[in-house]
């Protein structure tokens, strides 16, 4: 325990010096909050009831989906993997820990954009916090899942970046971030249920925000569950020390 402690710590000191993983954890998801809250309700006012758990969203997709694979591959490519072995290490904290302190990170970007969405913009508040803070570690395991699953399998840095924005940009466009699910043709509906934030904005819309939720909130709460479950486990069984 005493070990798996310091390389937590270890992880999220390295997370805040790291220029690259600062960026993406921090200043890329709130300067994207502050440029949609200024920009989209004057424009877009229905945008304002999703927005909290849509910058909340993005927070957790710019984080997992661009900033865990890279670092994954960088080090198994440079030999510190090797050195993690020698040492005794296990594989599923080397996995598990990066994926850890990511989720405190995203953490405090949540909690940013949560005191400062009502005053800023006018944004409403979930109405069940609950079910929102459920529905955050769920979304951000499944991701998380996902990203250390891209990390594990990726040959090389270039290779992360492709299949990272396979995700990110349909997630983006159809996940329900920017127009909610219930408006989409059924064509890009069937293609947006392939993505996990379809079920993470179900959720953050429906029972956290008090709002109707377009399918099942249980059939979100078990894909969610089951997606990162999935990934962890794929990626610990295809693991590679070098």
């Amino acid at each position: 325990m005493t070990a798996f402690t310091t390389h937590f710590a270890f992880e999220f000191r390295t997370g805040i010096r790291n220029r690259g993983l600062l960026f993406l954890t921090y200043l890329f998801p709130l300067i994207f909050y502050l440029m949609m809250g200024f920009i989209m309700p004057p424009i877009n006012p229905m945008f304002l009831p999703g927005f909290v758990p849509a910058m909340v969203t993005f927070a957790v997709l710019a984080a997992a989906l661009l900033g865990i694979p890279d670092p994954l591959v960088t080090a198994r490519e440079s030999g510190i993997f090797r050195s993690y072995k020698i040492n005794g290490v296990p594989a599923a904290s080397i996995l598990c820990i990066p994926a850890m302190s990511t989720t405190l990170h995203l953490v405090l970007v949540s909690i940013v954009i949560l005191a400062t969405a009502p005053f800023l913009f006018n944004a409403p508040m979930p109405t069940n916090w609950p079910v929102f803070a459920l529905t955050f570690l769920l979304f951000a395991f499944a991701c998380l899942g996902i990203a250390v699953l891209i990390g594990v399998i990726s040959p090389s840095s270039r290779n992360t970046v492709l299949l990272s924005q396979l995700i990110f940009i349909p997630s983006m466009l159809l996940g329900g971030l920017m127009i909610p699910y219930a408006v989409l043709p059924a064509s890009a509906q069937r293609l947006a249920l392939l993505l996990p934030t379809t079920y993470a904005m179900n959720l953050f819309r429906g029972p956290a925000m008090g709002q109707p939720a377009d399918f099942s909130p249980m059939l979100s709460v078990g894909i969610l569950a089951a997606a990162g479950m999935l990934a962890f486990g794929l990626a610990l069984f295809l693991f590679s020390w070098d």
